[in-house]
């Protein structure tokens, strides 16, 4: 249910994306999915989803998505996406993802952690649809990137209880599992917010809560989800350098505060 503080949010013209990746249409991801749709939509946005394996999305980059290639006898994915963007020949799936990316204020991203890292669809999805030459640059990332001014948010589930994602735990540090994504995101110019976490789904020999515990459990991580995405637009983002920081060659600045 929508406090009724966040009505003002209604008829504002914000739109999110949804970028979905499990391949399960009535798994919990997608419960989660379904909250964020019905929530966004509540607060006066306008919602699309991007479901890479209910659209069959193709993450592997490859050179017959290039009818027209700038070097012919041998494939790089970076020279031939930047021609393909110069020449406006782009596959048509990562034309309509771009498309999406533009029109959304918010992106969330929905997916399991598996095997410490996100799916590898997804990580494809990254590989094609954010595309060299158009929507980055040497010049064109980080604070100065494409998608500045717009807000990501990752939404993902563990399988593992949060006790085991504590610090010295054996799940990993979450923030670690996830810099890489969250630094990718913010090299395209993204605010990135921190994320949003589903642990402990449970199942399929894995369990580490009675049957009951974790209908609660399930039900208070959808709960979090809805409570917060009605403010979401004004939390303040995870921070990292910027150009400003950095010399030539990238290194932090030797008059930097760090290095003092």
């Amino acid at each position: 249910m929508i406090d009724a503080s966040f009505q003002k949010l209604k008829n504002t013209d914000m739109h999110a994306l949804i970028v979905f990746c499990h391949p399960e249409p009535e798994s919990f991801n997608a419960e989660l999915k379904h909250v964020a749709i019905n929530v966004l939509e509540q607060c006066g946005y306008s919602v699309a989803v991007s479901d890479l394996y209910g659209e069959d999305f193709n993450p592997v980059e490859q050179q017959s998505f290039y009818a027209k290639r700038r070097f012919p006898e041998y494939f790089s994915a970076l020279a031939e996406q930047r021609y393909a963007f110069e020449t406006n020949n782009l596959h048509s799936d990562v034309k309509r993802e771009i498309a999406r990316l533009e029109k959304a204020d918010l992106v969330v991203f929905q997916f399991p952690i598996w095997w410490h890292s996100i799916p590898a669809m997804m990580k494809g999805w990254m590989d094609r649809v954010f595309v060299n030459g158009g929507l980055y640059t040497s010049s064109m990332r980080y604070d100065r990137g494409y998608f500045r001014g717009k807000k990501a948010v990752c939404s993902a589930t563990t399988g593992a209880p949060p006790e085991s994602f504590e610090p010295g735990g054996r799940g990993g540090e979450i923030q670690q599992i996830l810099w890489s994504t969250h630094y990718s995101l913010y090299y395209m110019g993204f605010d990135v917010l921190p994320p949003q976490i589903a642990y402990g789904v449970q199942g399929h020999g894995y369990s580490y809560a009675s049957e009951d515990a974790f209908f609660h459990q399930m039900t208070r991580a959808k709960t979090n989800l809805e409570t917060r995405l009605p403010a979401i637009s004004d939390e303040e983002p995870l921070s990292f350098r910027g150009w400003d920081e950095w010399d030539e060659m990238g290194r932090l600045t030797i008059n930097h505060a760090m290095q003092n």
